[in-house]
């Protein structure tokens, strides 16, 4: 069979790597892939909002399944185009979609359908979100309402910080249309994790524990990212907590989108705090998470394939995802300045040689090639991730791969994975 698979970033290449195992795959197209999706994919430049031309292509290829890898053209709504022509694809519908593309949507959801999450306010106007941050206190979090590439969110210590930042998103300056609308939440505290699960609207199947790590330095300091690293499994995720997320978040959400005559199908991924054995849900994503979708995909032992089918089939029961003992980790090696304005054009140096190293995998996320070197390209540039028999195992395999690979600026944290080290796997 032909899949195709839209994206570039280094979600996109851990797909692209993992569905290349099926034996059920013939060829595989990514649009527009990167340098790594190159090695096992035909790359099709064709940007990923381009959903009429990828249209084109899948029927002019016969393209047997399409997986849908960022938010993006899944908030356009290329699952409905694609369905409408007959075509198979894995994601959710446009209508769906929202659970991502609008942070208040999805908290009316939570809230309608009782799934635990921070008490918040919906503000288009400068006045009343000034009025409700003062009602609340700080430390308070402002989110901007539409897709912000996983930068969205500021955490404010302070009023004026609060203040700064509605005003920076609803004067349009900090993330364009994305922050017309704010929600502004309480401040949680405890652990977060990665929950994520694949449903065909009805049928839950969860994914293994994840983390991810969003601030740009060690310890959780500085802005957030779209994530500077991930490790699976996450001890965090006790079997209580497992139970809770499953029934209490994911259940209640599923039910709740099928309620409101939006069957959700594809991955849901529920960003959590976790708090002994309770959880509240941060934020619900309609796909993959990048990072975690590499250590997870490096873990999973069953074959991919089958599992989007199913899904894009509509029909999730019978199906079982089998997952290897080992842990997997995964280390975001970032250009300099990210999440700022960053550098692109380095040469990117070592890459054979950390390929080199068994059960350690180089993921491209935001690479290119220039004058046939391969060059950074985006602010997120690689993700290295390594198999091992423990976490602290899969940590140390990660970092000798990353110690392998440089360029001028390159930047990345030196803890990822280690809030793991110390509690029960």
């Amino acid at each position: 069979m032909k899949v195709l698979v839209v994206g570039g970033g280094g979600r996109e290449h851990a797909l692209v790597w993992k569905i290349a195992q099926s034996p059920l795959v013939d060829t595989i197209y990514c649009a527009p892939g990167n340098p790594g999706t190159a090695a096992l994919a035909e790359n099709v430049a064709i940007n990923v909002d381009e959903v009429d031309v990828l249209l084109e292509f899948a029927k002019a290829e016969k393209i047997d399944l399409t997986v849908v890898g960022p938010e993006q053209p899944l908030s356009m709504g290329i699952v409905d185009l694609f369905e409408e022509h007959g075509l198979k694809v894995f994601g959710p519908r446009k209508n769906a979609a929202i659970i991502e593309a609008s942070k208040a949507f999805s908290k009316d959801l939570m809230q309608k359908y009782h799934v635990p999450t921070a008490a918040y306010g919906v503000f288009s106007e400068v006045g009343p979100a000034v009025a409700f941050i003062e009602r609340t206190g700080t430390p308070i979090v402002v989110k901007a309402d539409g897709l912000a590439a996983g930068k969205g969110v500021i955490i404010a210590q302070t009023r004026e910080e609060a203040v700064a930042a509605v005003t920076d998103m609803l004067s349009g300056n900090a993330f364009g249309s994305a922050g017309s609308r704010v929600v502004i939440e309480e401040f949680l505290t405890g652990e977060e994790a990665s929950f994520l699960a694949i449903t065909d609207g009805t049928h839950i199947i969860p994914l293994a524990s994840a983390q991810d790590h969003k601030a740009i330095f060690d310890n959780d300091l500085g802005p957030n990212t779209g994530g500077m690293g991930a490790y699976s499994p996450a001890p965090v995720v006790t079997p209580a907590v497992h139970e809770n997320a499953m029934q209490q978040v994911l259940r209640r959400a599923v039910d709740g989108m099928a309620a409101e005559g939006r069957p959700y199908r594809g991955v849901l991924y529920a960003g959590l705090m976790v708090t002994g054995d309770q959880v509240k849900t941060l934020e619900f994503n309609a796909r993959f998470g990048d990072p975690e979708c590499q250590p997870l995909l490096m873990r999973m032992k069953s074959d991919i394939v089958p599992v989007l089918l199913a899904v894009a089939d509509g029909d999730l029961s019978g199906v079982q995802i089998e997952w290897h003992d080992k842990a997997a980790v995964c280390v975001v090696m970032a250009a300099e300045g990210y999440p700022g304005d960053y550098r692109k054009g380095d040469a990117i140096s070592g890459l054979d040689d950390a390929a080199d190293l068994d059960d350690v995998y180089v993921f491209h996320a935001g690479t290119t090639l220039k004058d046939d070197r391969c060059v950074t390209n985006g602010g997120r540039v690689l993700g290295v991730t390594a198999l091992g028999d423990t976490v602290q195992h899969a940590i140390d395999r990660a970092y000798q791969g990353v110690g392998r690979i440089t360029w001028p600026g390159v930047q990345f944290r030196t803890d990822i994975g280690r809030k793991a080290i110390g509690r029960t796997r």
